[in-house]
């Protein structure tokens, strides 16, 4: 995504529509390799993220846009999220809502057993196709809150604390969502009152209830059915 921005300053152009179409890329590029693939999976990942970061340092420094704020950009910044930003935001948790509900065994299938899934006539490189464009759209929507770099750590927090409280899929979906709807207003509410950058707020916060989350008895996770 930061190379796409680096990119976009280049041409002149918005730099989230760079950040979108290398995104989109990216999962077109991740979503053929197989699970058998998959420490070649996390090895492309490292190499793209490496990648990416530096062609988009060495674009953004060398741009007629230079004065983009690039830690704004990296940890985000609330005071420049947009009305088309909030737009952006509702149109993808409509998205995902949407995508769920017409195929949420599908993407289930995929995430968890593909090979079974694909004994049974699903088109596996298209939901995992679809997963990884979930994951790369929504880095995208978070940039103007948290930025590219803690993006991952608010997509992945809450659902390794919900994993740990609640039993079964649907719950444990749900409670993610909670779960970051309450650290990001925490994180929020941290910043405005300790005068913190809200990025690192909100994921601090974050980090805080993923740990306070490992006290509780850990409960067996009902099969999926």
């Amino acid at each position: 995504a930061f190379g796409g921005i680096g990119v976009a300053l280049r041409l002149g152009v918005e730099p989230r529509l760079g950040a979108t179409a290398v995104a989109v890329l990216t999962a077109a590029v991740l979503a053929p390799l197989r699970r058998d693939r998959l420490e070649r999976n996390d090895a492309a990942i490292g190499v793209l993220w490496a990648v990416g970061m530096a062609v988009g340092m060495l674009l953004v420094a060398g741009s007629s846009g230079g004065e983009v704020d690039i830690e704004g950009v990296l940890f985000g910044d609330i005071a420049a999220v947009r009305a088309a930003d909030l737009v952006a935001l509702w149109a993808l948790v409509g998205l995902v809502a949407v995508l769920f509900a017409l195929f949420g065994r599908e993407l289930v299938a995929t995430a968890f057993d593909a090979e079974h899934a694909e004994l049974q006539g699903v088109r596996t490189g298209l939901f995992s196709f679809l997963l990884l464009l979930l994951v790369a759209l929504s880095v995208v929507a978070l940039l103007a809150l948290v930025g590219v770099v803690l993006a991952v750590a608010l997509l992945a927090i809450p659902p390794l604390v919900a994993l740990r409280i609640w039993r079964g899929l649907a719950a444990a979906m749900a409670g993610a969502g909670v779960t970051a709807l309450v650290v990001s207003v925490g994180g929020l509410v941290l910043a405005a009152r300790a005068e913190l950058p809200a990025g690192p707020a909100i994921v601090l916060v974050a980090a805080a209830a993923l740990a306070f989350a490992q006290l509780v008895p850990r409960r067996p996770h009902r099969a999926a059915g």
